[in-house]
């Protein structure tokens, strides 16, 4: 029970230091600087809280209380599905607002309700991955003792200073950046194929400045929809792919200079070091573009010059740079973890 109790206190404390770092009246400062380091010291905390829940949970009842801490962190899922509702609906009453062409006063509510929502949207998003994290910890274990029941040996420890085993953990933390930059790059990518339809209907159709014209929408959403399903290809072969081929090549590798258990142990390296560099760099993605998106909101509302001002340009500037952050890189990793420790589970005699 006592894992029960302390899983959903370590929510809120998340819960807490999200919405301190992006809630829209906080103050907007250094945009590059503030931006980055603010939510740099946030992925700590909430590192520290989920690291917290495994050491609360393991040492009163093993595997079973973690099991038990990750049911609990679960039990508010309800609650939290609702918040992250919160934030698209909202987002979405504001550009009806604009595009309907309403009165200013509507649009200055839309995006005070939008900067909530936001702020919403990154509180679930350090739920998802600190669900995650637990839950990985759990797949883990169980790779553990798949390997130890399919070799007929003990498998309790990894050790890092075998040089094979700590390149297997650089090779993981290396596909968390790599993957983060294939999304982030595949946000751009779309963007700009989007600018580009944009651009293409202004000249062929001058009449939709003055209305006397309709754009073709439907063409936007098809790039978008066709863009995001093409981009995803890569990071997704990535994520399925390099567990298998570092496996199969470093058991080759153990064959041939006599560690028959060197694939699995290079490949649970792998696991580990990518779960905590993912945890953390979506902390940091989901902070940081939810602090920006934010920001940018605050300025509109007449601060620090308001609409056109230098500040409000910095601002935009972060925000166009937190969107693919806290919308696609970030939450995306979540799933990267949860997926590696899958395969790594599902694949585990393959590397012995």
């Amino acid at each position: 029970m006592k894992d029960l109790r302390t899983s959903p206190w370590i929510y809120l404390k998340r819960k807490a230091h999200m919405e301190h770092i992006t809630f829209r009246p906080f103050p907007v400062r250094n945009e590059s600087f503030d931006g980055t380091g603010k939510p740099y010291r946030g992925a700590f905390w909430l590192g520290r809280t989920s690291g917290l829940v495994d050491e609360t949970g393991n040492p009163t009842g093993g595997l079973f209380g973690t099991a038990v801490a990750t049911m609990g962190m679960l039990s508010t899922a309800a609650y939290v599905l609702t918040m992250d509702m919160f934030g698209p609906i909202a987002d979405n009453a504001g550009g009806i607002v604009e595009m309907s062409q309403q009165p200013e006063s509507v649009r200055e509510i839309t995006d005070i309700l939008d900067a909530v929502g936001n702020t919403t949207k990154a509180i679930t998003k350090g739920f998802a991955i600190g669900s995650a994290a637990l839950a990985s910890f759990l797949l883990f274990s169980a790779y553990m003792d798949e390997v130890a029941a399919f070799a007929q040996v003990s498998f309790e420890q990894v050790d890092i200073a075998i040089l094979e085993v700590f390149v297997g953990g650089l090779l993981g933390s290396m596909l968390i950046f790599l993957f983060s930059a294939w999304a982030c790059a595949a946000v751009g990518h779309t963007a700009q194929e989007v600018v580009n339809e944009v651009r293409r209907q202004f000249i062929e159709r001058p009449g939709i400045m003055d209305y006397s014209e309709k754009p073709d929408y439907g063409r936007c959403v098809a790039i978008v929809a066709s863009a995001s399903l093409r981009e995803m290809i890569k990071p997704g072969a990535l994520a399925i792919f390099t567990p298998i081929v570092v496996g199969f090549v470093f058991k080759l590798l153990g064959r041939l200079t006599g560690h028959p258990l060197l694939g699995a142990k290079v490949v649970a390296s792998m696991l580990m070091f990518a779960t905590v560099s993912g945890i953390l760099i979506a902390l940091f993605l989901n902070t940081a573009g939810g602090a920006w998106d934010n920001a940018k909101k605050y300025i509109e509302t007449g601060a620090l010059g308001g609409k056109g001002s230098d500040f409000h340009k910095a601002a935009i500037t972060g925000d166009t740079v937190g969107d693919p952050f806290k919308d696609t890189a970030g939450p995306s990793l979540h799933v990267l973890i949860k997926m590696l420790a899958t395969i790594t589970l599902v694949m585990a005699p393959i590397f012995l």
